[in-house]
């Protein structure tokens, strides 16, 4: 399938982002590594330097869009490097091979979780399913979507249509990822539990050869970015709510047009229940990797701890900026902690550490790398990557990721993802914690 000759905002169709650069992210999903530079037609001709400060970004309002990476003068990595390779190094020299929550991907990013939402229920999910096994990277499959789209197997209700199911899209998956490499994390929620969605996949002989090769995930959601304290939402037509009324809640709240507004459930957490929750999942499922998904709560650093010292293999944040589903407008500006604080107050991490929300482009995904995170997740930008280009819209922007972090990396004279450190960025006034802890004024405030 070719690639559409422009985006979906420019002609009023297909899908939108307001409040995400998707122009940015279509172009790279149409130009790959090419769209990290100015046009080609333009060189010689036209004088580059510092790119000005958008007048609408507030100062403060993003944590990571406020720093700055600054590259040091002297390198002693770098030379390190020169030594191992008897030759100056250079940017391809740089090893992105990232271990994403136990899972191996060939850099530090994985495709963050799609549930049931009409956008990637659609025939997106299962383009981006098979977009990411093609690259190699995990994917996490969202929550709910056993109970809206059906399981996968024949007949399986409410919906017939296998490719849009869990299995469907695992399937799409294994399809394209080569041997060794990536994986699949199966999330659950309140209502996926009643479903025995993990039970189900954990039996299930379609999951086999992830689960033989240490590849199957199963991701506890606590919570989530977009709407903090607040279970999934999706919107219905009457006949589709009347089905799931006995699972999820139905509110007729939209207008009265025939649409419906399911809520899930948010679940109940304390100290123990988490804990608990996390040896369940260790005790019942021992060969697979255990995640746990965070909403960008004040108390998210002190979440994190409890789930890694239960045995999590990675905590994912999902800040305030993150989400791709439906959500009350008052929560898409007011609610939860933009993703910079929230890797602040988790601080080091005990183990894996996953990050998303407003994640495109390599200096954000190098920031958040310095601050402690392992991995970031692509959701919205994945989502319009694919429907730009079904066939290699995702492969072309994580092409793109992994060149720029190449250049940034290598850059700030390092040659592995996981050796970015606080050392790496700087703003005054933030508050970042300092590495070491004798010192405690702000980041960017050091001699």
């Amino acid at each position: 399938m070719n690639p559409r000759p422009t985006g979906g905002t420019s002609d009023g169709s297909g899908l939108r982002a307001d409040g995400f650069p998707d122009d940015a992210v279509r172009d790279r999903a149409r130009r790959g590594t090419a769209a990290l530079f100015p046009h080609g037609e333009t060189y010689g001709r036209t004088l580059f330097g510092a790119t000005p400060r958008p007048a609408s970004a507030a100062p403060g309002a993003d944590l990571l869009d406020e720093l700055r990476l600054v590259p040091p003068v002297f390198m002693p990595q770098r030379l390190e490097k020169l030594i191992d390779l008897a030759r100056e190094p250079m940017h391809h020299d740089v090893d992105l091979a990232t271990a994403v929550g136990a899972l191996h991907s060939p850099l530090p990013a994985y495709l963050s979780a799609f549930g049931s939402t009409q956008v990637a229920s659609a025939d997106l999910g299962t383009a981006a399913s098979r977009q990411a096994g093609r690259l190699g990277i995990p994917m996490v499959i969202g929550e709910n979507v056993v109970p809206v789209n059906g399981y996968g197997r024949l007949a399986t209700p409410p919906s017939q249509d296998t490719e849009r199911s869990l299995l469907g899209r695992i399937r799409a998956y294994l399809d394209e990822v080569p041997d060794g490499t990536g994986g699949v994390a199966v999330q659950q929620s309140t209502e996926d539990a009643d479903a025995e969605v993990w039970n189900l996949v954990y039996s299930d002989p379609s999951a086999r050869p992830l689960l033989e090769t240490g590849r199957l995930a199963f991701e506890l959601k606590v919570g989530q970015g977009a709407k903090p304290g607040l279970g999934g939402m999706t919107v219905l037509d009457r006949a589709a709510a009347d089905r799931v009324a006995d699972q999820y809640t139905v509110d007729d709240v939209l207008g009265g047009d025939g649409r419906i507004l399911r809520c899930g459930s948010p679940g109940t957490f304390t100290e123990e229940i988490l804990r608990q929750q996390i040896r369940l999942m260790r005790n019942n499922f021992p060969r697979v990797r255990v995640w746990v998904k965070l909403h960008p709560g004040r108390d998210v650093g002190e979440a994190a701890a409890v789930a890694w010292a239960a045995g999590a293999d990675a905590v994912t944040v999902d800040g305030a900026e993150g989400g791709t589903g439906w959500a009350p407008l008052g929560f898409l500006g007011g609610v939860g902690l933009p993703l910079g604080e929230c890797l602040r107050r988790v601080g080091r991490p005990a183990a894996g550490l996953l990050a998303s929300g407003r994640m495109w482009e390599g200096t954000r995904a190098a920031k958040a790398l310095a601050l402690g995170a392992t991995a970031v997740g692509l959701g919205r930008a994945a989502l319009l990557a694919v429907e730009e280009d079904p066939e290699r819209g995702l492969v072309r922007l994580v092409e793109a990721l992994a060149l720029e972090l190449r250049l940034l990396i290598s850059a700030l004279g390092k040659y592995r993802a996981d050796a970015l450190g606080h050392e790496d960025v700087w703003a005054a006034g933030t508050g970042l914690p300092h590495p070491d802890p004798s010192l405690h004024a702000p980041l960017g405030t050091q001699p």
